[in-house]
């Protein structure tokens, strides 16, 4: 698969901006100060008052994350690897291949992460990239690493992503060829709506994309050959690459909903807010114009709106909070009292209050049915966990939540588990793939009996999968 079309990319790569993080007084430059403005007209919209205690420095927060987070469009990527370019020479006796002269090399298993360019939420990236060299000349393996990372950090799709990694590596190196393969991993966030009706939402779109060039531009060429035999036994199902011409159009799950490339502004109820991601992408060096980021906003807002602070009364399953009635007749008393019941696995999904980045995982819910009630049903807690969910939160105040309104239905003996994965956690500078979290509230004999925590913690899935 070619990609060694040349024109912006040449351009990009003599006239790219020079090579270095943002500058400790960066709070200051005016592409901040409208990220922060922009972000302020969005928590209005979602109703939230910005000047409460864990809003106030969201702004900025926010504004950070996503200006490191593109920092691709202001690094030049010529400078990265012509100056780590080094001579190696080839086999003594000329037959062969290795060395400086055609000896594959490969960088496995490198994790990035991206923003997607139709909804701006991130994705991860697992790239495997590699070439033949020529010339007698090697470059240094950390620089395929860091030229990968310029061109994620930026609004990406998965192909165009492999397709630029790909071609710049080609001029940068001048090697005999280059092969790319991604494979992105993109949040399946569901909307309110569809939530109550249906928990078993996807957690994940996955999709592999591969893009090469020189000797790797035939799909079918014996350079893949060797490629790809490294790489089975890391689990890629190269089969499944998605070629440039598949028919697969959309792969963020925004787009597949409608079945539409664009949302028409006309759809949105607040074009302030429009406006205002409008300016965030262009404060991050991009033009709301391109063809691809002309339906972005409103697609964006549309996942945000989710989390909308509303004044309606909270209803579960149909019922006032409150007014469900729990209550075994007559008082009856039952072994179940010193029994613990337990629910595991409620699926959640949030939105960090501090990053505006979303985390998702599970909610495991244990309690004790004291003073004559009986057992809670899933589909009650899973509404519950919902409820709680679809709001600008953090966990610690989510798992609060979740233990006290169940506990007000069932007399107090409630332990709560929340384990979760945090897109800000590999979207910033700590960039920490697989890592999770895990808090936990304890209420009633729960908070004072050990044993019964021990019982319930055991019975929570070893696997924390979502």
């Amino acid at each position: 698969m070619g990609a060694l079309d040349e024109g912006p990319l040449d351009l990009e790569l003599e006239n790219g901006v020079k090579l270095g993080s943002i500058e400790l007084g960066f709070e200051e430059e005016p592409e901040t100060i409208a990220i922060e403005d922009a972000v302020r007209v969005l928590l209005h919209g979602l109703g939230e008052d910005v000047n409460r205690e864990g809003l106030k420095k969201t702004p900025f927060r926010v504004a950070k994350a996503l200006r490191e987070g593109t920092k691709g469009y202001r690094q030049k990527v010529k400078e990265i690897v012509q100056g780590a370019l080094f001579p190696e020479a080839g086999l003594d006796n000329g037959v062969g291949h290795a060395g400086g002269a055609g000896g594959l090399v490969i960088v496995r298993d490198l994790d990035l992460f991206s923003y997607c360019e139709s909804c701006m939420l991130p994705f991860q990236v697992k790239c495997q990239v590699g070439y033949v060299p020529s010339g007698q000349r090697v470059v240094g393996l950390s620089k395929l690493s860091r030229v990968a990372d310029v061109f994620a950090k930026r609004l990406q799709e998965p192909q165009r992503l492999a397709d630029e990694v790909c071609s710049a590596l080609h001029h940068g190196i001048n090697p005999a060829g280059v092969a790319v393969i991604l494979q992105c991993f993109h949040i399946h966030f569901p909307n309110l709506e569809s939530v109550f009706l249906d928990s078993n939402n996807q957690s994940w779109v996955k999709v592999l994309v591969r893009s090469g060039s020189g000797v790797f531009e035939n799909d079918n060429a014996e350079a893949w050959i060797d490629f790809l035999n490294l790489l089975q036994f890391r689990g890629i199902n190269v089969e499944k690459a998605r070629q440039r011409d598949s028919s697969d159009q959309f792969w963020c799950p925004s787009q597949s909903f409608s079945g539409e490339k664009t949302s028409s502004n006309n759809e949105l109820a607040n074009p302030g807010m429009d406006a205002a991601v409008a300016s965030i992408l262009r404060s991050l060096g991009e033009d709301p114009l391109r063809k691809e980021l002309l339906g972005t906003p409103c697609r964006f807002l549309k996942w945000l709106m989710n989390f909308q602070n509303s004044k309606l009364e909270m209803k579960l399953n149909g019922f006032v909070c409150g007014r469900i009635d729990l209550l075994k007749p007559n008082g009856e008393v039952t072994r179940s009292e010193n029994q613990i019941h337990s629910e595991l696995n409620l699926s959640f999904w949030s939105q960090c209050e501090h990053h505006l980045l979303p985390f998702h995982g599970v909610v495991h819910v244990g309690y004790f049915c004291s003073g004559g009630f009986n057992p809670i049903g899933k589909s009650l807690l899973q509404s519950i966990v919902h409820f709680y969910g679809f709001k600008l939160q953090v966990q610690e105040r989510l798992t609060r939540q979740i233990a006290e309104t169940v506990s007000s239905l069932l007399g107090g003996d409630v332990m709560v588990v929340v384990e979760a994965n945090h897109t800000c956690m590999i979207s910033r500078g700590i960039e920490k793939f697989g890592s999770s979290t895990a808090t936990i509230a304890a209420l009633g004999r729960f908070s004072t009996d050990p044993a019964a925590r021990a019982m319930f913690l055991q019975s929570i899935p070893s696997t924390f999968t979502t």
